[in-house]
């Protein structure tokens, strides 16, 4: 099989399939487009399994750049365009890539860092590139094996430097299964993902659910905010959005939620991180329809459970087989395992972590959860989100969606984190970041949030913070919040 040709098999010749900005493509355009970005790969010299590093912005040049790789039988490997040197630097000398394709304004950043590898990859630039397009032939998708390697995926590297997840052909042989099945999207719809194109959850459930479906599939440039979301969402007036409880939340803050009702949006999908049940609420009075929340990995691709309800109750997305391993300890949570048809096939050059997350085509995604008679899960956080205090299991995730609830509208975010002082004792410590205007409202509702925990989930210290850090797609990185725990109070 060939991921591009499957994802590109199914829209109908007339339909849109991409749209940013000004520009459009049918799906009879794209296919064409495709077919001809794979020949021009070809004429510079890609052979199979030759890595394709896609450094832009998203725009519907980067979707044929990277579907045209794995049509001609290269690896699409998309980057963040913002990414740090250094984390860039790294990526460009591991994935042994053989190209990378870019804009102009790229070009001496990756001369710089190129000029220090000895094999390097050949910058092809996006101005030069539309030239290759114009001389080279449409040529037929290759026909590769099925666990064939067809792109990969960093992650978002909250625990270290980032890992390239291998993907085969098979893993977009289920991309629409959640959309479709779980929240009932098809051809007449209009996907919009605020999250850029280098991120799964953007990739798996937008780019490659909404091709596969015959949808058209929408395209922001623009790095997204609550006013440019709103703004995009007017102008090409999508039936669907996929974005993060961070984006969720500023647009509630900032007004604009209204506008996306106006604008037509039926379907939300919140994923990235756990949506508090408090926003999933405030969302739900601002447009007539609750986010559903979704969980997924750089290592599926896709959603493979979700939360339709008040319950913050995880249910398995089609296809998905499960299994619980874990602790001796039956009231501890336990980790996941699980298999799918768009579980990776590994970690490129990172084998230890490849032991730890798979093993004999199942993944473990490293979260821990407990099992409902029901067979609904609970999400517990990972081994660093459980903490045992006085003998008992307290996960931080827990104590986080309890304060969200409790400070409602007057804090902004805050995340908690576990930390031992010198004679091994297990505390809490909170950051919260206060919504601007609200910072006295803010600190007497937390006050009285926290009053009302059980002793053992109230935080040993609190710290007022002007941001929580997070990565480039949203993730908190708890790491450098207890970087921040004075040595004095652990």
């Amino acid at each position: 099989m060939n991921a591009a040709g499957y994802l590109l098999a199914t829209g109908q010749a007339g339909a849109t399939a991409l749209e940013c900005g000004a520009e459009r493509l049918t799906y009879a355009e794209l296919r064409e487009a495709v077919a001809r970005a794979a020949g021009a790969w070809r004429a510079r010299g890609l052979k199979q399994g030759d890595r394709v590093l896609v450094f832009a912005p998203d725009g519907i040049a980067w979707v044929i750049a990277y579907l045209g790789a794995i049509w001609a039988g290269g690896v699409a490997v998309g980057l963040n365009s913002r990414l740090f040197e250094r984390e860039l630097s790294v990526v460009l000398s591991e994935s042994g890539a053989r190209f990378i394709w870019c804009n102009d304004s790229s070009r001496a950043l990756l001369e710089r860092l190129l000029a220090n590898i000895a094999d390097p990859a050949q910058p092809v630039i996006d101005a030069e590139w539309t030239a290759h397009l114009i001389a080279a032939a449409p040529v037929p998708a290759a026909d590769l094996a099925e666990d064939a390697m067809a792109l990969w995926v960093y992650t978002s590297g909250t625990t270290g430097l980032p890992k390239a997840v291998m993907h085969a052909q098979r893993s977009v042989i289920a991309c629409a299964d959640f959309a479709r099945d779980i929240i009932g999207l098809n051809a007449s719809d209009r996907i919009y993902a605020s999250s850029k194109m280098f991120f799964a959850y953007a990739l798996g459930n937008s780019l490659c659910a909404g091709l596969r479906l015959g949808a058209t599939v929408i395209l922001g440039s623009e790095w997204p905010t609550a006013d440019g979301v709103a703004e995009l969402v007017e102008r090409h007036r999508p039936t669907a959005l996929f974005s993060v409880p961070t984006l969720y939340l500023k647009m509630l803050q900032s007004g604009v939620a209204a506008r996306l009702r106006a604008a037509g949006v039926r379907h939300y999908v919140s994923a990235g991180e756990g949506l508090p049940a408090a926003v999933r609420r405030e969302w739900r009075e601002a447009t007539g329809v609750a986010p559903v929340s979704g969980y997924g990995a750089s290592e599926t691709v896709v959603l493979v459970f979700y939360c339709d309800d008040d319950s913050a109750r995880l249910k398995p997305s089609p296809r998905l087989e499960l299994r619980m391993r874990g602790s001796d300890d039956a009231a501890a949570p336990q980790r996941l395992w699980l298999r799918h048809p768009s579980i990776a096939l590994g970690y490129w050059q990172r084998p230890e972590a490849e032991r730890d997350s798979f093993e004999d085509c199942w993944f473990s995604p490293g979260d821990l959860f407990r099992q409902r008679d029901d067979g609904t899960l609970e999400l517990c956080g990972r081994d660093d989100d459980m903490l045992k205090i006085s003998g008992q299991w307290v996960s931080v995730l827990d104590v986080e969606q309890a304060l969200l609830g409790a400070c409602t509208g007057s804090v902004q975010s805050l995340a908690a984190v576990g930390f031992g002082n010198a004679e091994g004792l297990v505390s809490i410590a909170l950051f919260a970041v206060a919504t601007p205007g609200q910072e006295t409202q803010a600190r007497e509702r937390l006050d009285a949030g926290i009053a009302a925990l059980p002793k053992l989930k109230r935080p040993r210290l609190v710290k007022w913070v002007g941001e929580l850090p997070l990565t480039a797609t949203g993730k908190l990185q708890r790491r450098k919040l207890k970087d921040q725990i004075p040595a004095s109070v652990a």
